[in-house]
């Protein structure tokens, strides 16, 4: 389980083993909280990413587009390992500051997946913190609620769409994550994930 690298007393999202409709899953619990729980790799050239998820109990107060707001219900992030030089210097410069601060994984380039509950799916954007992560819309709003949802991404596709400005190929993957944040709107989330594989 990976926090904020300067987490302080904010508490940890809560991850637990949980069967839901016969499915095995991963149980993600903010409550005011931030986490992600990590999955390392060694490097490895995989084009998609297929999972199901379930949200249970939406964020309503959340709002990607500004740091007030910049919280999750629930997310799948993808870690790539994309040469630093390709960064801007800024950007450079704030990732050695982010890893001088913690032992935890910092990739340069993140993906994140997430259930939204007011933009519209297909959106994408940058964090409002750091552009080192950015985000892509795949639900939306609460008409799914309560029922597993499948997805499958072409991740290096999506790659381009969203890093293309710093990359023309893909890098290699250096890990999966799931996770849930609601320490900026100080909220509560409940939401499920399973059946969570990288394919060649």
């Amino acid at each position: 389980m990976q926090g904020l690298p300067q987490q302080g007393s904010k508490p940890l999202t809560r991850f637990s083993v949980v069967d839901v409709d016969g499915k095995r899953a991963v149980k993600i619990e903010a409550d005011e909280s931030y986490a992600n729980l990590v999955h390392p790799l060694n490097p490895v050239s995989s084009t998609h990413l297929a999972w199901q998820w379930r949200l249970e109990k939406p964020l309503a107060p959340a709002d990607l587009r500004s740091r007030s707001g910049d919280d999750t219900a629930i997310k799948v992030c993808v870690f790539f390992d994309m040469p630093i030089d390709n960064m801007s210097f800024a950007d450079r410069q704030l990732l050695r500051l982010a890893r001088s601060k913690t032992t935890d994984f910092q990739p340069t380039a993140t993906i994140c997946y997430v259930w939204d509950t007011q933009l519209p799916v297909g959106t994408t954007l940058d964090n409002a913190f750091t552009r080192r992560v950015r985000y892509m819309v795949l639900q939306s709003g609460n008409d799914r609620l309560d029922r597993w949802v499948a997805e499958k991404r072409d991740i290096g596709a999506d790659f381009l769409k969203l890093f293309g400005d710093e990359s023309k190929t893909v890098p290699p993957v250096l890990g999966v994550s799931v996770g849930a944040d609601s320490d900026n709107t100080k909220g509560h989330t409940v939401s499920y994930v399973s059946g969570l594989v990288l394919e060649p």
